[in-house]
């Protein structure tokens, strides 16, 4: 007998005649992070996922891996065995014995080949009768059991588990484009942006530094977070925008109560150029309801206005305890609690308008260059890749489109 693992999935299932595309995508990505285990082998069931180890002493580990990447439903540490009466019953005892602390138990098998001849209610009865005869002290129920010993026949072998951890589902990253995400060292953001990760897109995450006017300390802690969501992989690239001399320029132009707005106005412009240079159809932000000043329902509207793709905010309606539980899951929470300063910090007004009036802020922004602000930003952006995102791929035109700002930008000084 073998030691593998079994990948299940639900939505994928339900995709009809797109399905193996997906598939592929879940399998792509199962390999890319699974890569630093030896000897993985992976390869499709019907209906299943199944990975193969070399060494059979990593089998925890790899499920856990395996749990973590956005469109697996469930993954079970099985035995894989021929279809051999005693093998799947030994396989059964097996699996039944790695379980801790139960009183019940059932045996459920299931066959997706028709040429076995035995029958799954046969089945059910030679496995039970062998794991009552291990376990005497344990009870046979029908009906919500403490654990349930799985046996599934499928293309000529058996697999046999108890064990299995709930995965992350959605679908995989890679099967809904690319999106662009206003990226901080905060926990809102990074949670909103694993959120739409695991619904299939892959995300490109763009931080606003406050450099050169603050230290630099914020972008190594936006690294850091990254870092925490790469068992999902869903960050291909993370650019960071030197943002503190816009925001000393925009504090000696704007209203001061108004400053945040036209902050994160910049910012929806910034973050749509870098879309339309990736070819990215959305932007995501970690903006709920009325938590802060900005993002009361009259402040997003006035940022809104500039967004000319849809912008995500799948946290809109949490509270910020269901955001910090969030987080602390993903392991982003104690990274996202040091204090670091940002941009968001930088030049804040006593009291930021919570009520912007659009007429208000039309007249602020139109005191600045935004055009060029914006080109500036672009050509001092810097960037990280991150080859945990096997479905990233890097814009052809970005180095074309960095080179010809820089010799605007070098014609206008002189």
């Amino acid at each position: 007998m073998e030691r593998v693992c079994l990948v299940h999935y639900h939505e994928i299932g339900l995709k009809g005649k797109n399905r193996s595309t997906f598939e592929r995508m879940l399998i792509k990505n199962l390999r890319c992070l699974l890569a630093r285990f030896s000897g993985i082998e992976i390869t499709r069931l019907t209906g299943y996922i199944l990975v193969s180890m070399s060494d059979e002493t990593q089998i925890h580990d790899v499920a856990q891996s395996i749990s973590r990447v956005p469109g697996v439903a469930r993954v079970s540490s099985a035995y894989m065995c021929e279809r051999d009466e005693q093998q799947y019953c030994d396989c059964a005892v097996r699996a039944l014995s790695e379980v801790e602390d139960f009183q019940t138990f059932k045996v459920h098998a299931k066959k997706s080949n028709t040429d076995y001849p035995i029958s799954s209610i046969e089945m059910n009865r030679i496995c039970g009768s062998a794991c009552c005869e291990a376990f005497p002290d344990k009870t046979v129920k029908m009906h919500n059991p403490d654990v349930v010993v799985q046996v599934l026949v499928a293309q000529a072998r058996c697999y046999v588990y108890a064990d299995s951890k709930v995965g992350v589902g959605g679908l995989p990253v890679g099967t809904a484009g690319k999106v662009v995400s206003l990226l901080s060292s905060g926990i809102d953001s990074p949670v909103a942006t694993w959120m739409v990760g695991r619904r299939g897109a892959t995300v490109i995450g763009v931080h606003f530094s406050g450099r050169p006017m603050t230290s630099d300390e914020s972008e190594y802690l936006t690294q850091d977070i990254v870092e925490a969501l790469e068992p999902s992989g869903t960050i291909g690239r993370l650019y960071v925008v030197p943002f503190g001399a816009c925001q000393r320029q925009i504090s000696l132009v704007a209203e001061p109560k108004l400053r945040v707005i036209i902050y994160r106005r910049l910012m929806i412009c910034v973050a749509q150029a870098v879309a339309e240079i990736e070819g990215a159809k959305a932007l995501i932000t970690g903006e709920s309801l009325g938590q802060v000043a900005s993002q009361t329902l009259d402040n997003i509207a006035a940022t809104n206005e500039l967004a000319h793709i849809p912008v995500l905010r799948p946290l809109i309606g949490s509270d910020k305890q269901e955001i910090i539980k969030r987080a602390e899951e993903l392991g982003t929470f104690e990274i996202s609690s040091k204090t670091a300063p940002d941009c968001c910090t930088l030049f804040m007004p006593r009291r930021p308008e919570t009520h912007a009036k659009l007429d208000e802020v039309h007249e602020s922004w139109e005191r600045l260059d935004i055009d060029a602000m914006v080109a500036e930003l672009l050509s001092t952006i810097e960037y990280r890749d991150f080859s945990s995102c096997p479905s990233y791929r890097p814009p052809k035109r970005w180095k074309h489109f960095h080179k010809t700002l820089c010799v605007a930008k070098s014609e206008e000084e002189r």
